[in-house]
């Protein structure tokens, strides 16, 4: 019998799942949600894009490599836990790791994020799997499963609500990596809807300067920076209900500047294009997801994490598809065939699979380069 406090995970049909509590106490909502990467833990619960997300990690042992300040990848000091709460099965009984800094129930309960352990992820997934996706609520200290079942109930769903809005800096900032390549110096202004920290690295890693500006940012103070190309980063939430930024997106789109959109940025370039998007019923979200890229007929693993999925059908007809899901045939990349925009629905530079999506970022720089010298 375990002396960590109880915990109960309760679903919006009922369903109820008695466990450990390994981070902090009170109660947590969200839409629940199974991620298959093996590794990577502290990177998905510190994503905007998992924002008012419980998120439930199939691998069964989680924890044995604590965490560190690395592999944060907020960038907002004040919000550096996104995910709505941690579902696993087993907490390791050992951390160890040379780049360790702090245990993960500590890290949890230091922000203040409620999470369960004990629970049956396998039976967990395969409810998500069928019925498609389920709000739920995390109960640990005092637990009321009636209040519980509730809470699960109540909760709107992310259908129609805008999260990046919540995630996205107030002004814009320049970032300087670790890791500054100085032998280029392109001038790249992102639009932060929920930004990577490793999206900000990987660019300065290639020789980019880069400016971070609010989802809210108007394309006409984007384009008076004058930058060399633009960046539409990743994010949370229905991006159908980012009407501001959607507007942005459709200005920047014709301005002749290289446009690379990732993930909700990719999402927002088809909205803005004249595309629709689609709730999934069950979402893409782990780190071994194979991708085709029509071209070259290369399969890519890529990392995955979004609910939302741009309907191919609604294409417009400047658009070139460029990549499909092979778990689904779904739209995965396209480009635009009259402007230098191309997009992304995976994260492009992401740690657990860089080396095969690094290419992408380096198409973006290329394309930087050429529309200088024309």
């Amino acid at each position: 019998m375990s002396d960590r406090p109880r915990a109960v995970l309760v679903l919006a049909d009922g369903t109820v799942f008695h466990g450990d509590s390994i981070g902090a106490e009170g109660l947590a909502v969200g839409e629940v949600i199974f991620n298959t990467a093996m590794t990577g833990y502290q990177e998905i619960l510190t994503d905007p894009s998992y924002s008012s997300q419980l998120v439930t990690l199939t691998y069964p042992s989680i924890g044995n490599t604590g965490v560190n300040s690395e592999d944060t990848e907020s960038t907002q000091s004040a919000k550096v836990v996104h995910a709505a709460g941690l579902i696993i099965r087993n907490l390791s009984l050992v951390t160890s790791n040379w780049r360790c800094q702090q245990s993960l129930p500590d890290f949890l309960k230091q922000h203040n994020t409620l999470a369960i352990s004990g629970v049956d992820t396998r039976k967990l997934t395969r409810i998500l799997r069928k019925k498609g996706v389920l709000a739920g609520c995390i109960m640990a200290g005092r637990i009321d499963e009636a209040e519980a079942l509730q809470q699960a109930q109540t909760f709107p769903g992310l259908i129609g609500m805008d999260l990046v809005r919540t995630v996205s800096c107030h002004q814009s900032w320049g970032f300087n990596g670790s890791q500054q390549n100085s032998e280029l110096d392109q001038r790249v202004a992102v639009l932060d809807l929920g930004v990577r920290k490793s999206t900000l690295n990987k660019l300065a890693a290639l020789g980019c300067r880069v400016t971070v500006y609010p989802a809210q940012t108007n394309a006409e103070k984007i384009l008076a920076a004058q930058p060399d190309g633009i960046v539409l980063s990743s994010g949370p939430g229905d991006p159908q209900a980012c009407n501001y930024a959607i507007e942005t997106v459709r200005a920047l789109l014709t301005s002749d500047i290289p446009v690379l959109g990732i993930h909700l940025g990719y999402q927002l370039i088809a909205l803005a294009a004249g595309a629709k998007t689609i709730k999934m019923k069950v979402g893409h979200y782990g780190a071994n997801h194979p991708v085709l890229e029509l071209d070259s007929g290369q399969v890519i693993i890529t990392s995955q994490n979004h609910g939302f999925v741009v309907d191919v059908d609604s294409l417009p007809a400047n658009a070139r598809i460029t990549h499909r899901s092979l778990f689904d045939n779904g739209l995965q990349g396209f480009e635009l065939t009259d402007y230098p925009v191309f997009c992304f629905q995976g994260q492009a530079e992401t740690r657990v699979t860089s080396q095969t999506t690094d290419y992408l970022l380096s198409r973006f720089i290329n394309r930087m380069t050429v529309n200088k010298q024309v």
